[in-house]
């Protein structure tokens, strides 16, 4: 390898300061992408997911950003996400967890307090394939000690 020594001239230097101005800009960058429109009509608060056609007790979820739920079946794995369709009443994300799975999932709003959620995909190295009808039911509730 060949080091190069000497001054920089006027074009290198700013090809270098673009550089370091770019890298800068890319570690400030967020680590989500901005909110998909369907998720701008959630309502934040306590909801409820009922899988469709099963008699089990539904799940309750604090729901702080409508983001939490894209990765239900990976919610603590860091994933990368690939927008599939991002409309105001339907959005479509897939998401792969680099050594923990991947999955899509699909949200259809039907009103702020009602939405359906389908989500498929590879978690710990089995598939799943869920059908969600969520409904708002209140605040969230905090636990007291």
């Amino acid at each position: 390898m060949m080091i190069r020594q000497g001054r920089m001239g006027l074009s290198e230097r700013r090809v270098a300061l673009a550089g370091a101005a770019l890298a800068a800009l890319t570690a400030a960058a967020p680590l989500h992408a901005p909110m998909l429109a369907v998720m701008r009509a959630i309502e934040p608060g306590q909801w409820e997911l009922r899988e469709v056609g099963s008699s089990a007790a539904p799940h309750l979820m604090c729901l702080i950003s409508a983001d939490q739920l894209i990765q239900l079946r990976h919610a603590t794995a860091s994933c990368t996400r690939y927008v599939v369709e991002d409309k105001p009443e339907t959005a479509t994300v897939n998401y792969n967890c680099q050594g923990a799975g991947s999955g899509r999932t699909t949200i259809s709003i039907d009103t702020p307090r009602q939405f359906r959620l389908q989500t498929q995909g590879i978690a710990q190295a089995a598939p799943f394939d869920l059908d969600y009808a969520g409904k708002r039911v209140g605040a969230c509730q905090t636990t007291s000690r």
